[in-house]
């Protein structure tokens, strides 16, 4: 983006911040379905196609290691519009086997002194049978995204821990089609018991059947950030010895490093608090994995100091979520540009 199109942005944030964040998202994705055909126009201030960020990770290439992170097209809304927007991949999700509206609002919460936001959304999605009718519409048209599109698997709430290995894979049979990888998800801090998949026993379970059903198709599994070193490497080991050919460091957090002193409301932190968390997670298990599983950064990405921090501490990619919220469009683009 050109620094007056940035300028633009920043003047403009302050008063999409007058809104309730979910009324803000969901008019930015009204904007991006609107405003589809436009964006090749746009595209020049928004991208940076130097083949030189192209690279090739778990057998995929990516035109650029930054893509999105899941819970931002949780609904497949406008997959499209991400590589318009300078994302080398996408993170489409979280799906449920079930529908599901996610937890009550208000929930989720901006704190743009910390450039942060807390959210117990909950897996609020269409599910995994409707998700999958809209990708098919879009392939179908002939607008299918020119770079990898990753699809983040979930269990439904209603779902107890002893059926989610059923759950996962009805999302996996009806999305594996229009998946070029698939993430497991059990370490979101906001659907009850989830993160009691990362032990060791159940995960083995869902892994297998996971790797197992998804065929050629690269399986990563998602971490929290709040895990302590030995859980973390026996999350990570098991991983690898279910045949996962990549792991997302991280999650969002239960803690509240760098907020303001008082209570805070439930839910996941993500956004630059998030940080130091997902580095120390990203450097245990990099030093774990020595280069057998590809390694996905998340959490306190803004800048590109921030990206070249996560790639010298081992990530093979990056996603933001967050960073976009409060960088807006051409926020890959300077990533790419200002690397150090």
């Amino acid at each position: 983006m050109s620094p007056e199109g940035w300028r633009a942005y920043r003047l403009l944030r302050p008063l999409l911040f007058l809104l309730p964040p979910e009324a803000a998202h969901r008019l930015a994705m009204a904007a991006l379905r609107a405003g589809g055909p436009l964006l090749p126009l746009l595209s020049p201030w928004l991208t940076d196609p130097d083949p030189r960020h192209a690279r090739v990770v778990m057998g995929l290439r990516f035109p650029n290691p930054v893509g999105l992170a899941a819970g931002f097209d949780k609904a497949a809304e406008a997959p499209d519009a991400w590589p318009r927007l300078g994302f080398g991949f996408m993170e489409l999700g979280t799906f449920t086997a079930l529908a599901q509206p996610g937890n009550p609002r208000p929930r989720v919460f901006r704190y743009p002194a910390q450039k942060a936001l807390i959210n117990s959304m909950g897996f609020n999605n269409p599910g995994a049978r409707e998700a999958a009718r809209r990708l098919g519409r879009l392939r179908e048209s002939g607008r299918w995204p020119a770079c990898p599109v990753g699809i983040n698997l979930g269990k439904s709430k209603v779902t107890p821990l002893e059926g989610a290995v059923d759950d996962y894979l009805l999302s996996l049979e009806a999305l594996l089609p229009h998946a070029d990888y698939l993430t497991v998800n059990v370490s979101s801090p906001n659907t009850p018991g989830l993160r009691g998949l990362q032990e060791a026993r159940p995960l083995k379970k869902l892994l297998k059947a996971v790797v197992r059903g998804a065929g050629r198709v690269p399986v990563l599994l998602k971490l929290a950030p709040d895990l302590e070193e030995k859980p973390l490497k026996q999350a990570a080991a098991v991983a690898l010895e279910c045949g996962c050919r990549g792991l997302i460091a991280t999650n969002t957090t239960l803690a509240r490093p760098g907020l303001p002193p008082g209570s805070h409301p439930p839910g996941g932190l993500s956004g630059l608090p998030l940080r130091g968390a997902s580095n120390r997670a990203l450097k245990v298990l990099a030093r774990f994995t020595r280069g057998r599983a590809a390694l996905v950064a998340s959490g306190g990405v803004f800048t590109a100091r921030d990206m070249k921090e996560k790639m010298d501490l081992g990530a093979d990619l990056v996603q933001v979520y967050t960073g976009f919220i409060y960088e807006g469009p051409g926020m890959v683009r300077r990533l790419l540009r200002n690397q150090p």
